[in-house]
């Protein structure tokens, strides 16, 4: 491989993802991360898209159940749809061979112990992370070695680490890394924090999960562990996590817990908790979280950000509690959109970005989101673009029309939800257009409340499009499944 060349991985929580990153930053190469979430057909147009030429898979036995990981098998029928990828490389525990890959560990063995002689300067890219796809193509965001180091260092800053253990040692910070490290939050926290010298608790899959835990997600005829609520308590005693960032649909699994499961362990050492990603649900603001605070609405004023707020017909700045598109500049900022300058050039306004996020700002410069100009739906931390499940769900041949839209749910902060028009003469059940989805699309985009209606009652404009806004006041009301 040479400078600039692109390889993709795909892998749970493991140390090798440190390893990788540094690889790529040394070397100038360019990483491509993948959801272990995602359909191998989503996998396979993120690696043809952004060209990569060689790609590194997981294998091995996953220590909460001793099955082997899926992967090996799943890439091994992907090749032929891969044209780009030269090489293939696997790693895992004892370090197992299979055919038609190159042992990591092998390849490390025999690699020179000199420095790349590769120059890289900040402004050459690191990373090209995919987005979900508005229009059910994913974008390649691209992030150079600049942005990412300037999020490294305001982290480090913003979170407020102690990291300064000279004086007083049993201060110095300790973090725990749960979330997925292919995503753009996890891979700067995780290098902020090595940067700082903060101790950092990574937990791999096998000590993430368990069989019959609360948060576990069905699909197919597999079942995927997110997330060990117990097991995160008992990390956090037995490591003294001073600080830990997730999603609000951990924090509410833990709060789920029996009162008897929460007092067995002892985690007053917890003093600084993020949480992104998703709306925060009520119970979030009543409940005792850690014994030691309450949680607070999300939400104020930002910090290495210059933030703005357009009105989106005309693009003039608005007024105060005025809602407009949210535009930001910060060196954080991405590069582009890999291949497609014109996406890049319709999501800014000179220097600034927009995420497509809806809000205003009160005369004491908070902000507050109040919708997102793209209908995207935030489900358990993780973004569903109705586009894109409407496309799947739209080529059953029963099905005349669809729309999707989030349904407010406790414990996910959104709930994927289809509004289905069949054909005259058809009748489907909510299973059949469960099943017809999954293996087309990521099993946390199928819907999971289907509702059925007449054509007539599908809200529209003049124009004829579906008025996504009214299906959500009509059906958009608080879901308590859990």
């Amino acid at each position: 491989m040479k400078k600039g060349d692109r390889f993709a991985v795909l892998a749970y929580n493991c140390v090798e993802w440190m390893e990788i990153y540094a690889a790529a930053a040394k070397g100038g190469f360019i990483c491509v991360p993948l959801m272990f979430r995602l359909a191998p057909v989503e996998m396979e147009y993120n690696i043809n898209h952004s060209e990569c030429k060689v790609f590194i898979v997981q294998g091995g036995v996953d220590g909460a159940d001793g099955k082997e990981f899926p992967w090996i098998k799943q890439v091994t029928e992907m090749k032929k749809n891969l044209p780009t990828v030269e090489k293939y490389i696997s790693f895992a525990i004892d370090n197992p061979h299979y055919d038609g890959f190159v042992s990591y560990e092998d390849a490390l063995a025999k690699a020179s112990p000199e420095e790349p002689a590769t120059v890289v300067t900040d402004a050459d890219p690191w990373v090209i992370m995919y987005t979900g796809g508005t229009t059910g193509k994913p974008k390649g965001v691209v992030k150079t070695h600049a942005s990412l180091f300037a999020q490294y260092f305001i982290m480090i800053f913003d979170h407020q680490f102690n990291f300064d253990d000279t004086k007083a040692p049993a201060r110095r910070d300790t973090k725990l890394g749960i979330l997925k490290m292919f995503p753009n939050s996890q891979l700067y926290e995780a290098y902020g924090s090595t940067e700082a010298g903060i101790v950092t608790v990574l937990k791999p899959h096998e000590q993430m999960t368990k069989l019959g835990s609360i948060g576990r997600e069905v699909v197919g005829s597999d079942v995927i562990r997110l997330y060990d609520e117990e097991g995160n308590l008992i990390t956090n005693a037995e490591h003294k996590v001073t600080f830990t960032s997730l999603v609000p649909t951990h924090y509410i699994m833990m709060l789920a817990l029996p009162d008897e499961v929460k007092a067995k362990y002892d985690v007053t050492g917890v003093k600084k908790l993020l949480c992104s990603s998703l709306l925060v649900m009520p119970c979030c603001h009543v409940n005792s979280l850690f014994y030691s605070f309450v949680a607070t609405w999300v939400g104020g004023t930002v910090m290495a950000y210059n933030m703005v707020s357009f009105n989106p017909e005309d693009l003039i700045k608005t007024l105060p509690n005025v809602v407009g598109e949210l535009y930001s500049r910060s060196p954080m900022l991405f590069e582009e959109y890999w291949k497609d300058p014109e996406k890049t050039a319709a999501a800014m306004k000179g220097e600034y970005f927009s995420a497509g996020d809806m809000a205003f700002i009160d005369e004491d410069g908070y902000y507050t989101l109040v919708d997102r100009k793209a209908n995207m739906i935030i489900s358990g931390g993780e973004n569903v673009f109705p586009s894109e499940v409407e496309n799947c769900v739209g080529g059953h041949p029963k099905v005349k029309d669809v729309a999707v839209i989030g349904v407010p749910h406790e414990k996910w902060g959104e709930q994927v939800t289809a509004v289905i028009v069949l054909h005259e003469g058809q009748t489907a059940t909510p299973e059949e257009i469960s099943s017809y989805c999954k293996g087309k699309i990521a099993g946390f985009k199928v819907p999971k409340n289907i509702i059925f209606i007449k054509d007539e009652e599908m809200p529209r404009s003049g124009a004829g499009k579906i008025l996504h806004r009214m299906l959500r006041e009509q059906y958009g009301k608080w879901s308590d499944h859990v």
